[in-house]
């Protein structure tokens, strides 16, 4: 559907009582057939709907690509969305679960969402207090999970950039390309953090996988303590009142990383991203999941969350 009055009618004309919506595709698990409606979102668009002499704001509406959302802000100047290059979706699954790589957060830049109560069909407005961001969480994951169909989202973009290089390989990166950091500008950002994703993450075209499989677990600063005593190596970034863990080194010290089991793995360049060599089923991918959950909380006391979309 590419308007309201077309996911109106499209609601409205069905006796089902069953329906998801269809973004980019790249962040579901269907552990099986799907005896329901599947409503393809096709919303496009690009506004400049605010500006000042330091900002400004940009609507999209949720079919919008989010990665080409990212290079049309930073083919402009404009600031902000640079570190989650080449992040899969579209822009409404963007606020969904509160989106971030290397240091940014939307939350960062969100200024509102328009959402169509999916009972009453009237639009209404959500800031970001409202939307009850937290890590790769929001109020439409959790008390208000399939009663709304986010339309568009505002982002508040910046005309004088600042530069967060701080996280991750950017700053090795940028000196590979014999850029200083301090001087970086937001395509040297966007295409550093394109490169780093590109070496690490598997191409879905080239072998079947949803990104990130699970979220970082954020634990208590006593937990932490208490794990880093045990094990030196471990890391651990502040994190909304917690302390956030790479899942990826907990998954790689369980003896997960490259593993092959049937059909299905944990990618070898990789941890956290679970893949699909072919011909498995969700149901196979999900009992992979299932077995390094409980790994990882036999060993770490640890209670790994999928950050996929799990359907059936």
């Amino acid at each position: 559907m590419s308007s309201l009055d077309e996911l109106k009618q499209a609601l409205s004309g069905t006796q089902r009582n069953t329906f998801f919506f269809l973004g980019g595709g790249s962040n579901i698990l269907l552990k099986g057939d799907y005896d329901g409606l599947v409503i393809k979102n096709n919303i496009k668009g690009i506004e400049i709907i605010g500006e000042t002499d330091e900002h400004i704001f940009l609507k999209a509406y949720s079919g919008e690509n989010w990665h080409e959302l990212v290079m049309y802000c930073v083919s402009r100047g404009w600031g902000g969305l640079e570190n989650l290059s080449l992040i899969p979706g579209t822009a409404g699954a963007a606020p969904m679960q509160n989106i971030g790589a290397y240091g940014v957060e939307l939350e960062k830049v969100f200024v509102s969402l328009e959402a169509l109560n999916l009972e009453t069909f009237g639009l209404e407005e959500f800031n970001g207090e409202q939307c009850e961001f937290g890590y790769r969480e929001s109020v439409f994951k959790r008390r208000f999970k399939g009663k709304y169909f986010i339309y568009s989202v505002t982002l508040r973009l910046d005309k004088h950039p600042v530069i967060h290089a701080e996280y991750g390989d950017i700053k090795t990166v940028l000196a590979e390309q014999g850029i200083d950091w301090q001087n970086a500008g937001i395509k040297d950002i966007s295409d550093a953090v394109i490169r780093i994703r590109q070496s690490k993450l598997p191409d879905p075209k080239d072998i079947g996988n949803s990104g990130s499989f699970f979220k970082n677990p954020v634990i208590t600063p006593s937990h932490f303590d208490t794990l880093k005593s045990q094990y030196p190596d471990i890391k651990g970034f502040e994190q909304y009142n917690g302390i956030k863990v790479p899942a990826a080194w907990l998954i790689e010290q369980c003896g997960w990383k490259g593993k092959r089991v049937g059909q299905t793995g944990s990618h070898a360049r990789q941890a956290l991203v679970l893949v699909n060599y072919g011909d498995a089923k969700g149901e196979d991918i999900w009992q992979l999941a299932q077995d390094i959950i409980k790994s990882v909380k036999d060993r770490f006391g640890i209670d790994l969350e999928p950050e996929v979309n799990v359907i059936g």
